[in-house]
Parts: C-alpha cells; structure tokens; sequence
C-alpha cells in the first residue's frame, strides 16, 4: 500500500464562511488520523474567498491542537511571500509545541496574483529566482549547527530539524530537491503536464543528504468517492467548478453540487478538465482502486497526498475513507 496523506485547501463553501472551514478541517483531520492517514498539510493562497489557509501556520497550528498523532504541514509555504528566518520561527514554534509531527513544505510561487504578492511584501523586491537561496538559508536556521559568521538564530528553531519538502509543478522544483536531497511533492493535481519528467528528473539527479538516503516523490493526486459511481460524479462537480472559476479569474466560494454541470461546458472548458484527469479517480471503492493502481503503476510514486474538494462535509469525510478503503489492497 502507498503512504497516503490529505492535502486541505480549506474551502469555504457557498452558504459558509471562514469559522465553518477552519473548524471543518480540524473535523476532516482527526477523520483522517483514525483512519489511517500519514500527514496532513494545508496550503497558502490570498485574495481567495473560497479558501480559508492563507495563515497557513496558524491553521496547522489549529489542526495539530486537535490532533494526537498524525503529521501535520505546509502544502505549502510560499516562500517568496515571506523572510526565511520569520518562517524558521514560526515553524521552530510550531515543532516545539507539536513535537516530532510537523512538516514544512516550500514553494516558489507567491499563491496569488501580483497585486496582491505585492502587498503580502510591499517593503522588499522578492524574486522567486531567490528561492534555492532562501531555501537554504531557512535549513541554517532550522540546523543544529551555527556556524561562526552566523549572527542571527532563530528561537524558536535553532536546532529542531523540522523536515523540509520542496514542493513544484515544474521541473525547477524538481531539479532543487534533487540538488539539496529532499523530499519533492509535485503538483499533478491541478498541473500533471510535467509530472513525468519532473519525476524521473529528480530521481536522475538526487543526492542523498542527512534528511534523506533516497528519493521521495509525493504525488497530489484528486480522489471523489462515494457508494455510487452517480453520487461521486455529482460530488466532484463542486471541485470541478472551483478549478475552472480560479482558471477564469473569479475564484470563489465551493460551489455546491451542480449535476447539469458538464452539460454547460464549452470546449475550451472540457479540454481544461480533460488536462486534471490524469491525476483522478472518481467513483466506488473499486473504480477508484483500479484508478489509483493504474496511476501508481505508471509513475511509482511513493506516496499520494489525496485531494478531495467536496462541498459537503460528511460527503468529504466518507469520500476519504472509501479512498483509503480502496487503496489499502494495493
């Protein structure tokens, strides 16, 4: 069986607000720590009115609080939004109040359009091609070792080794890992176009480091599942919807379930979501394991971090444990 992990956008659903998300996500990761789930991440964006985790280390935060067991992260930070050293000590924080289960997983790409990246960091001139730079520099923080010309130390974070995760939707993401011998996580839930040379790319080129012997590819991947192969489809539409309003520039609350949905699409919309499918399964526990097996055959992927935007959330809930159900034989 595949390690399986849950990636949260925290959607705020059409009808709910922001109090209903959060306290959502918290609910969908205890679920999912019983059932069996490895980790648990949230990701950054701004400006988004369907999306609840932009103070994403406050959300962890609040997740982890409810939690005993799994590993709970970023899905991830974006680092260009932020100093190195005000993300060592908020995560510093974070692992000495939930020691040994947090995760932090890094991005170049601000989350959000220009307008607002700008006023995220208005006093600096970020540059995402600053980020292997600022990559490392945050790890000296997190380091155990100081070195002498070293004159500021993050604390908390000095010395607690939270684990790093370079996340991409390309093949500089990738190339990255490789080169400073970390854990890559690829997009292929929302842009699977590169996901195979990015793949084999960093397998090429890793390098082993003290966080990590062998390469680790962690794989988004979008599960819907429900009891009937109807019900997931209408499910789905929710999510589906959601994807193609952020492509158009009007992202927005969760759409609730539309089941004339793809009778409105135009072509254009159809070869968008035809462009997500290769990295989703929807349906019973058995279309979604013969789905799921098949996309694991193909890129051996060693571990699927599963999406599942559902506007309900006991629907969401179940959708992941059937997707657990469906995996847990492979």
């Amino acid at each position: 069986m595949p390690t399986l992990s849950v990636l949260d956008l925290s959607p705020i659903c059409e009808g709910g607000d922001a109090t209903q998300a959060l306290n959502n996500s918290r609910a969908l990761a205890q679920h999912c720590e019983k059932a069996g789930y490895h980790r648990y991440w949230v990701a950054e964006h701004h400006n988004m009115r369907g999306i609840a985790s932009a103070a994403t280390s406050v959300v962890i935060s609040h997740i982890a609080g409810g939690t005993d067991s799994i590993r709970v992260g970023s899905g991830g930070i974006m680092l260009p939004n932020h100093s190195p050293l005000m993300v060592a000590e908020q995560f510093g924080t974070l692992e000495a109040l939930f020691p040994g289960r947090i995760d932090l997983g890094l991005g170049r790409a601000p989350g959000t359009d220009g307008v607002t990246a700008h006023a995220l960091r208005r006093t600096l001139h970020s540059d995402p091609n600053q980020f292997p730079q600022d990559v490392v520099e945050l790890k000296g923080y997190l380091s155990s070792t100081c070195h002498p010309q070293q004159r500021v130390t993050a604390v908390p974070g000095f010395g607690s080794q939270v684990p790093l995760y370079i996340l991409g939707s390309s093949l500089f993401g990738a190339q990255l890992a490789a080169i400073l011998g970390l854990p890559f996580a690829f997009a292929s839930h929302f842009a699977p176009d590169a996901m195979m040379r990015a793949i084999n790319l960093y397998r090429q080129e890793f390098e082993p480091s003290e966080q990590l012997a062998q390469p680790h590819v962690i794989l988004g991947y979008n599960i819907c599942a429900a009891d009937t192969e109807e019900e997931a489809l209408l499910l789905r539409s929710s999510g589906l919807q959601a994807f193609l309003n952020l492509r158009s520039g009007n992202p927005g609350p969760l759409p609730k379930p539309n089941e004339r949905f793809e009778e409105e699409l135009s072509d254009a919309e159809r070869a968008m979501l035809q462009q997500v499918s290769s990295a989703s399964a929807v349906g019973t526990v058995a279309s979604v394991r013969d789905q799921v097996n098949e996309f694991l055959q193909r890129t051996e992927a060693d571990e699927l971090i599963v999406v599942s935007q559902i506007h309900d959330h006991q629907a969401r809930c179940k959708s992941y444990d059937i997707a657990y159900e469906a995996c847990a034989g492979l």
